[in-house]
């Protein structure tokens, strides 16, 4: 059975009689009682010392006995690298009892020595290979050995709420969010002597509110009657938050340690005192760890009462009628480890700790979702919220944001609270809407309509940019568009992976009022065969018409100065041809469509995008035979390849339109 200082200051059962009267000497004796009673910290102690004497060779399976003993004590107290060094020596001085090499493999699993925690795993297993705890665990030894991607949650220590002691398992008042209620060993904290268990002050709940700006103030404890110098902690409330639910250890002299759970009432923003909440007539058993379902009926809590899957075990029981309405949540929550601290997301969904399900080490943070069969699904949250170490304790603020509890990074093995947060994703696609000179379109629309009905639209910024937040894994239909101008269409998916991301797109809308020149047509020379690379460019221009259903247009070709005017007119006509009779092909109505040669009657006027792309042209030069007669060989074979070009012109925008 597996403690841990916080959790024993108020989740401290008898010993599972680990103690053997027969070891001699009076010291030992000492040690064996004060294991016996869970005193831990004073345990350790006294068999450190034990130890160190039992130097002679006839010793030595007196100090394996030691040894073992003085490991199980550092294991409660959370402090893995002490437990597992002295579990070795309990090894290694032959201590018999195969368990010795699960608690090893379990500590150093808590200590992140996946590897080595692996071996002992399998060396355990090899005397029990049906045990449940030792198969899980090494599962989790080798998930954590695997390294796989963390989550996105981004987990950071809160200052404000952590003392220099143990400080854990926060909980929020109500849905306002403004006060949240936590347990805390420091030194502030009732009483004035320290726990035998932990060697720290006993547990008192104290909480936080948030001020006018709604950042946290400093934590005080709380006020009433509620504290006392036994621990207390673990609170949890009704949905009224009228009344506390908390657990409390009994401590008494020579006596095992008790935990049960209390009720306590709110008035006037005060506590009153704890009174015992009555779960069964069972007195050796512990009861800790309250949550209350949202709708109020059942209050959930931990226990190692008989009946259970072993170790402790989550059960419920109906706060309206109690009697007979006691249950165990079963083996979909519950192993043979220990399941701790419930916490409820909403009916059907909750959080809770275990070392029982396969996990990064110690207690792992669990999420349970009801099934349709009634039953539960269980998955493990992943790190960073879980680490090697203990992690438990969580309760949720607004959206996937919130505390939890972890001793992490303390080698002292003493628990903190953490802050937790899920980042929204930055999906988002941008880009420009341009002209084919590479333009910004004034006054551009684009609409984007993804099929999880969501529906956007937005005018393009003064530089044509625009910009809009997406969904994972949703598909998308862009369409831009602008007076003067026709419409143009892009389709995609955004990607399912959990990460930030920025696609980008740009639209270049042809213009309604002149002349388009589709690039990248080829043919053979003296030919009107259009060359297979034209595929590319023609299949756009034909999507550019279906995008535009209503709209006809002229199809251009233009030929270079050379040969005579006859002869360019035929050879740019039958090219022209060429281009129609492809976007029929490909179902493009015929009507829609006229075909046109220019020869070299046309020359190309120099925009401003082929003014930056030759900068030996001037915006608005006019490639005239005359003009390029004039210019060195290497710019009249540019120039005449600028004028050898196919091009469109919408003739009209209302076909079929009546």
């Amino acid at each position: 059975m597996r403690f841990r200082n916080s959790l024993i200051i108020i989740f401290a059962a008898a010993i599972l009689g680990l103690v053997g009267s027969s070891c001699r000497g009076p010291k030992l004796a000492t040690a064996d009682e004060q294991l016996a009673r869970g005193e831990y910290f004073d345990a350790a102690k006294t068999y450190r010392k034990v130890y160190n004497k039992l130097t002679k060779r006839e010793d030595r399976e007196l100090r394996g006995v030691v040894a073992y003993r003085m490991a199980e004590c550092h294991r409660r107290l959370n402090q893995y690298a002490r437990a597992a060094a002295a579990y070795t020596n309990a090894a290694r001085y032959g201590y018999p009892d195969s368990t010795l090499y699960l608690h090893q493999a379990q500590m150093l699993h808590a200590d992140g020595k996946y590897a080595q925690a692996a071996k002992a795993y399998e060396t355990y297993l090899q005397w029990r290979p049906d045990d449940v705890l030792a198969q899980n665990g090494l599962i989790g030894a080798r998930m954590g050995a695997e390294k796989k991607d963390p989550t996105r949650y981004v987990v950071r220590q809160h200052k404000l709420f952590n003392s220099r002691r143990a400080d854990f398992s926060p909980m929020y008042l109500d849905r306002s969010l403004d006060q949240l209620y936590f347990t805390t060993t420091n030194e502030k904290a009732t009483g004035d002597n320290k726990s035998e268990i932990t060697g720290m002050k006993k547990g008192d709940i104290w909480f936080a509110t948030k001020n006018e700006q709604g950042a946290w103030k400093r934590p005080e404890p709380v006020e009433g009657d509620l504290n006392s110098d036994a621990d207390e902690g673990t609170p949890a409330f009704s949905p009224d938050g009228q009344t506390m639910y908390l657990s409390r250890a009994r401590r008494e002299p020579n006596a095992n340690t008790g935990v049960e759970i209390y009720t306590s009432q709110r008035s006037d923003a005060k506590w009153s005192a704890p009174v015992k909440f009555e779960i069964t007539a069972d007195t050796l058993s512990s009861y800790a760890h309250p949550a209350v379902s949202p709708d109020g009926q059942w209050l959930y809590f931990s226990s190692d009462m008989p009946g259970g899957q072993g170790g402790r075990d989550i059960w419920r029981i109906n706060l309206r009628e109690r009697a007979g309405s006691l249950e165990n949540l079963g083996e979909w929550i519950n192993t043979p480890g220990d399941e701790m601290f419930p916490t409820f997301r909403s009916d059907s969904v909750f959080y809770f700790a275990s070392n029982g399900h396969p996990g990064y080490g110690g207690l792992d943070i669990f999420r349970a979702e009801l099934t349709h069969s009634g039953g539960w699904s269980v998955t493990n949250m992943g790190t960073p919220v879980n680490s090697s170490a203990d992690d438990f304790g969580i309760t949720f603020g607004e959206g996937e944001s919130g505390f939890l509890s972890s001793n992490r990074g303390d080698g002292r093995g003493y628990d903190h609270i953490y802050t937790f947060e899920l980042p929204e994703l930055k999906i988002t696609i941008s880009g420009w809407v341009l002209d084919k000179d590479e333009e910004p379109v004034p006054n551009a629309v684009i609409r984007i309509v993804g099929n999880d009905g969501s529906n956007q639209k937005q005018v393009a910024r003064a530089d044509g940019s625009f910009s809009f937040p997406l969904d994972r894994g949703v598909s998308y239909v862009m369409l831009a568009g602008a007076k003067g101008y026709l419409n143009s269409k892009q389709e995609f998916t955004s990607d399912i992976a959990e990460e930030d991301a920025e696609y980008g797109v740009d639209f270049i809308l042809a213009s309604i009022t002149k002349p388009v020149v589709i690039d990248n047509i080829f043919y053979d020379f003296d030919k009107a065969t259009l060359r297979p690379e034209s595929k590319a460019a023609l299949d756009e221009m034909a999507q550019v018409l279906r995008d535009n259903p209503n709209v006809t247009i002229e199809m251009a070709s233009h030929t270079d100065r050379k040969g005579s005017e006859q002869y360019n007119i035929n050879l740019s006509s039958r090219r022209a041809r060429s281009v129609i009779d492809y976007l029929i092909s490909v179902g493009i109505q015929p009507d829609r469509l006229q075909s046109q040669g220019y020869g070299k009657s046309r020359p190309k006027t120099i925009t401003k995008k082929l003014a930056r792309e030759y900068p030996q042209f001037q915006e608005g030069d006019v490639l005239t035979e005359e003009y390029i007669n004039q210019l060195s060989p290497e710019d009249q074979e540019v120039a005449d390849q600028i004028n050898r070009r196919t091009e469109f012109q919408v003739l009209s925008i209302d076909y079929q339109m009546f």
